[in-house]
């Protein structure tokens, strides 16, 4: 019988540990790491929300003069397309005239608010 037992194939408790040691030491890289990739794609949606607000603005300029007051409810409208994310906050700070337009944006779960200007620079 104790032949038998012998000849059984599998792994040792210290090759299991092994194992989930290696593990937990990859996933405690992983962790902060994917954290980071929330914020950068958090920031970018704040920063393409912000892009977008613009180039609404711009069209709106195209249509009428560019000394007319674009807000947020102008470029939101049908005409000019814009569609804010559900979790971005903007908010047109300066609209009249188009060259010193200015307006900012901010994502709920980031810390970071960004702004653009009247040439389009996101900052």
């Amino acid at each position: 019988m104790l032949k038998r037992m012998r000849n059984e194939k599998g792994f040792t408790l210290i090759e299991l540990l092994i194992v989930i040691a290696i593990i937990g030491i990859l996933a405690a890289i992983a962790i902060p790491q994917f954290n980071q990739y929330k914020t950068r794609a958090y920031d970018s949606d704040a920063k393409a929300n912000l892009h977008n607000l613009y180039l609404a603005c711009k069209a709106y300029w195209a249509d009428t003069t560019s000394a007319s007051s674009c807000t947020l409810a102008v470029a939101a409208g049908t005409s000019y397309g814009f569609v804010q994310s559900s979790s971005i906050t903007a908010a047109v700070t300066t609209a009249t005239p188009e060259s010193s337009f200015a307006a900012t944006a901010k994502h709920a779960s980031s810390t970071r608010t960004y702004s653009v200007d009247s040439n389009g620079n996101i900052s």
